[in-house]
């Protein structure tokens, strides 16, 4: 079974193998076992509430209870650039115009800003190679959806995710060949690792102040604004299917897109509903099934999700098995909340229909 649970530092080797295969461009999956360690022990005293809520980060597990190994990660941070300085630049247009000459010109300029300072981030969204079918991607990256539902007065009411930006099949980004590596004097690779690792101090010593002109770079680098790594497009469409656009900010290093929605406007957020659960004889889910429904439990310390037919759902009941039960710590008569693992143009009730912190 393909359950979704905080993450333990029982998976740490786990996590530092999907660290390594990751590669560039996952700024908040450094391939360091010292800092992956101190990312799961940060969400452990999250979880544990040890931790202020506006400090809090949350990473879940996607474990494979059968293999006995977690097969993919993902995470929420509580609030951006409490401590550390969070740089964008904001694609935006300069105009300069004579009436005398008769020209008006429109150039596309990028601002350095700080704009998501306190807001909601989506992160660290990685799956296997060796999982990358069926619904797991799906489930890992949606079951965050249904924690923001189930405790929005812990995150902001704007949430975003900031897209790995595109480079090429050398791991090259063009954007930082031709800006930042001027500035830098690093390969991108050890830029963005240096950011992964906590280690920004140089992006504010050495980043430029100024505006950039974008037709001051390269032809390739321009066109590679606001453009998504192609690994990341599925995980991008998905985000616009549940209400996020991009908001005219791009990645500092790779001009990566970031998009943002409010977490009302979710799609996730607003369907989701309550139900309760009923112990009994239920078939356990067919891994097969195309059209399952995303259940979680409504703990805090203990969250769970997985996935169930949807045939299991009778009215405001829903009908599991003792062996799924237990693995997402329910028992008859607790209420858990649940989801259209697919997109429905059926806007149904939610219990969670106004949010508002």
């Amino acid at each position: 079974m393909m359950i979704i649970r905080p993450i333990e530092t029982k998976d740490l080797s786990d996590l530092l193998m999907m660290a390594k295969n990751a590669g560039s461009g996952l700024t908040t999956l450094p391939a360091n076992e010292e800092l992956l360690l101190a990312k799961i022990e940060s969400s452990v005293n999250s979880f544990n509430q040890k931790t202020e809520e506006s400090h809090r980060f949350y990473m879940f597990a996607l474990e494979d209870t059968t293999a006995g190994r977690i097969a993919g990660v993902c995470g929420i941070e509580a609030a951006v650039g409490l401590n550390d300085v969070w740089y964008n630049y904001r694609v935006s247009t300069t105009v300069n115009a004579s009436s005398e000459l008769g020209i008006h010109k429109q150039t596309p300029t990028l601002y350095l800003t700080n704009d998501m300072t306190g807001c909601s981030e989506l992160c660290s969204l990685f799956l296997d190679a060796d999982y990358r079918k069926g619904n797991n991607g799906r489930l890992l990256s949606k079951c965050r959806f249904l924690f923001l539902a189930q405790f929005p007065h812990l995150f902001h009411q704007k949430v975003f995710a900031e897209m790995r930006g595109y480079s090429n099949e050398e791991g090259i980004s063009p954007f930082w060949e031709s800006l930042g590596r001027k500035f830098f004097s690093l390969d991108f690779t050890h830029a963005d690792y240096l950011t992964g690792i906590g280690n920004k101090s140089f992006i504010a010593e050495l980043m430029p102040k100024y505006p950039i002109y974008l037709p001051f770079l390269s032809e390739e680098a321009q066109e590679t604004v606001g453009k998504t790594h192609d690994n990341t497009r599925p995980a991008l469409a998905m985000l616009k299917s549940e209400g996020f656009n991009f908001n005219g900010l791009v990645d500092i290093f790779d001009a990566g897109p970031l998009v943002e929605a409010f977490v009302g406007n979710i799609r996730a957020v607003r369907q989701s509903r309550l139900v309760t659960i009923e112990v009994g004889t239920a078939e356990d889910f067919d891994e097969n099934d195309r059209d399952p429904l995303i259940i979680a439990n409504t703990h805090y310390q203990d969250s769970r999700a997985g996935l169930v037919s949807k045939q299991a759902l009778v009215g405001k009941r829903l009908l599991i098995n003792k062996s799924q039960a237990d693995s997402l710590k329910l028992k008859t008569g607790d209420q858990v909340r649940i989801l259209s693992l697919r997109e429905s143009t059926h806007t149904k009730t939610s219990t969670h229909s106004k949010i508002s912190n």
